[in-house]
């Protein structure tokens, strides 16, 4: 029987691969670090000794790396943390995936653009301007460096249910129920990306020979404050409590990169599944709600 690995379960893409995965075909490991998972095992990439343990007792087919700290001002505010974790964490990953023979699934952001030109392809030099971006950007480097079989999936704007209940779409539905007005950049430009689509598309990637990076974003492009009044009429919320703010306005520790996005003409022709819009990745969210939320 194949053999997979996720690690970060406890995070929305790691909750969706295991999701879009085949536990018919497949012994899957998960793990964890702070928010616990039944069935899960704790794991801190960031310790060499850990990530050489379970991963040799596994041997696992396929590693899913989506663990990282993706806060991105906590990660300016936070540098020696999350670079443990989003650079040596995903050194440790490699090194022990090449000692097990197992293929790596890395997942990385278009944070690592500068945002001044967007929306980007695979082969546009990167130019980070945040702290996350140049530590996803050094992560990148060394997996294409030393990783002996490996993916890099970049994608943007992951929204969809999740455990934790971080993503944009998720934080936004909560404070709109609640009656709270919500300041949403309108300078910021991106590809928003639907989570189920992308965790199926990820593990059909996973399972092809396919090297290298590869886009999985949404199709198209709208700015954040646009986006978030198409969520709030799918989802029947009051879009009036919305306000519209440019960037500088919200006076962020990181910077980000407005003119951003992913081109997915690649994937296009790589995988037989369709990458969908963010209004169809909306109301697939709308219609597949898990009826353990109750009101948020």
């Amino acid at each position: 029987m194949k053999s997979r690995m996720v690690i970060g379960v406890s995070g929305m893409v790691g909750e969706h691969i295991l999701n879009a995965l085949d536990v018919r075909e497949s012994q899957v490991l998960t793990t964890y670090n702070k928010t616990p998972v039944s069935s899960a095992e704790k794991l801190n990439i960031a310790d060499k000794t850990g990530v050489d343990e379970i991963i040799q007792r596994i041997s696992p087919d396929i590693i899913y790396l989506p663990a990282a700290i993706t806060n991105v001002d906590y990660c300016e505010n936070h540098l020696e943390e999350s670079y443990n974790v989003n650079v040596i964490g995903v050194q440790n990953i490699v090194n022990a995936s090449n000692s097990a023979g197992s293929r790596l699934v890395y997942f990385s952001t278009d944070y690592i653009f500068d945002g001044k030109n967007g929306p980007y392809d695979e082969s546009t030099a990167a130019n980070p301007i945040s702290e996350y971006g140049r530590q996803k950007l050094e992560a990148e480097h060394y997996i294409a460096l030393f990783a002996e079989d490996y993916l890099i999936i970049r994608t943007t704007v992951v929204f969809g249910w999740e455990r934790q209940g971080k993503n944009f779409v998720y934080r936004l539905i909560k404070s709109l129920s609640n009656g709270v007005a919500v300041n949403v950049p309108v300078d910021q430009i991106g590809t928003p990306t639907y989570v189920n689509n992308l965790a199926q598309i990820a593990v059909q990637l996973s399972e092809t020979s396919m090297q290298g990076v590869i886009n999985v974003a949404g199709s198209r492009l709208i700015n954040r404050y646009e986006f978030a009044k198409k969520a709030a009429a799918v989802f029947m919320l009051d879009k009036n409590l919305i306000k519209s703010v440019h960037t500088d306005e919200l006076y962020q520790p990181a910077r980000r990169p407005l003119s951003a996005g992913l081109l997915t003409a690649k994937l296009e022709d790589a995988s037989p599944i369709p990458i969908v819009d963010y209004e169809e990745g909306l109301r697939l969210m709308a219609g597949e709600r898990p009826s353990t939320l109750g009101a948020i």
